[in-house]
């Protein structure tokens, strides 16, 4: 216990003394555009060349692998940095560069991409969705090295690109290559609670589905000559949505969302005038599934209603499978990953967090299911993908000393 708060107090009196560079560097970050260039922005590059000159100024040697995103004609940046230890295994702190669009710009009080420091916050496309975490790991990593400790396992951390859009050119490829050992230690700070009291183990099979019908499209003064397209979607989407429900219905109460969710979110605009029949209709639905059932299980059946649909409708009516990532299986509780990170949660905040599952997906679940048990934790306002998303300083600094308490406590 009394070398418990020594390490503590080090850590907080040197990250402490350090906060206002923590600060001035994240600022300096988020006022580099990183929009995921499948969403229509520039990309990671600029911001992977800021991190990475960082770093060797800081005295880090790098690795970096740039993706070859043929479809859009860019490298993707994968960065990393790291300490040697005592053994071969390492433990890795996975952050993501890339952002997401920063969506209708009249909802935001200020530029999306000139940060605002005010009131404790840091307001900015990417603050909290993935730029805290990635900022918080970097600092941590520059004490480990500071402090010269013997640390009993290599300490590093990825900074990767496209986790906003699949993670093809980053972590996917990564794995892919086989850099990393099955013996690792992953902890992605890419969710959390505002208290930082839950530790994720666990995340649900996401399955993202679009519906196309085609009907046929006339005066709406004369339904008899044509095909609502629009009624049949909705018939359709009520339908499915009823069937998932009642038979993917077990609940599981490590998930802080306990049943599967099935919710039809997305419309694509048909005719825009009132006084036509629409002879098409999309929609889409956002599927987070229990890990205990298959998700080739789930689209059979949806296929199955779909063809009901298409026989007594008349209408043709696809389904495409705009995403598909199966839920890897659940981190042990007693798994070194996560019995470390929880210590280092508690030693560090005076919290004992819980163990639990969510609905989101993190790169955490591609380690899971490439068999490395994998944690995930920070603390955060909880409001990635908002107008006005925001970081919270006092969350930036005391997240720096728990990633830099986990190694010194093992």
């Amino acid at each position: 216990m009394p070398q418990e708060r020594e390490i503590t107090q080090t850590l907080r009196t040197d990250i402490d003394r350090d906060s206002q560079q923590i600060q001035d560097l994240f600022v300096r970050m988020l006022r580099i555009k990183a929009v995921n260039p499948r969403m229509g922005g520039p990309g990671e590059g600029e911001r992977a060349d800021f991190l990475e000159s960082f770093l060797k100024k800081e005295g880090f040697s790098t690795t970096r692998f740039d993706a070859d995103d043929r479809e859009l004609g860019k490298k993707r940046p994968n960065i990393m940095a790291r300490l040697e230890g005592r053994s071969q295994k390492s433990l890795w702190f996975i952050a993501h560069m890339d952002t997401v669009p920063e969506g209708s710009r009249e909802l935001w009080n200020s530029d999306p991409f000139e940060p605002v420091v005010k009131d404790g916050k840091i307001t900015a496309r990417g603050a909290e969705d993935n730029g805290q975490a990635l900022v918080s790991s970097i600092f941590a990593l520059r004490e480990l090295r500071r402090l010269d400790a013997k640390l009993p396992f290599n300490v590093g951390i990825w900074l990767v690109s496209d986790e906003e859009f699949g993670s093809d050119y980053g972590i996917k490829q990564l794995l892919a290559q086989k850099r990393f050992r099955a013996d690792d230690l992953v902890i992605v700070p890419d969710s959390g609670t505002p208290k930082g009291d839950e530790v994720e183990i666990a995340e649900k099979g996401l399955l993202w589905m679009k519906f196309t019908t085609k009907g046929k499209q006339v005066h709406a003064s004369l339904p008899s000559k044509g095909l609502n397209a629009r009624r049949i979607g909705m018939r359709l989407a009520i339908e499915v949505d009823r069937f998932l429900a009642e038979k993917y219905s077990a609940k599981d109460s490590l998930f802080t969302e306990q049943l599967s969710t099935f919710e039809p979110t997305k419309a694509e605009p048909n005719v825009a005038n009132i006084n036509t029949i629409p002879g098409l209709d999309v929609s889409y639905f956002d599927c987070r599934v229990l890990p205990r059932y298959n998700l080739d299980d789930v689209v059979s059946d949806v296929q199955a209603v779909v063809q009901k649909h298409e026989k007594s409708s008349g209408a043709n009516i696809t389904l495409e499978l705009v995403q598909k990532e199966p839920a890897g299986p659940t981190t042990p509780q007693t798994s070194e990953v996560a019995v470390l990170l929880s210590k280092a949660v508690q030693v560090t905040t005076g919290l004992e967090p819980r163990l639990v599952g969510i609905g989101g997906q993190t790169v955490g679940n591609l380690f899971r299911r490439d068999g490395i048990p994998t944690a995930v934790w920070s603390t955060i306002a909880d409001v990635p993908h908002e107008p006005n998303e925001y970081s919270i300083i006092k969350n930036l600094i005391s997240d720096t000393i728990t990633f830099a308490a986990i190694p010194l406590l093992a």
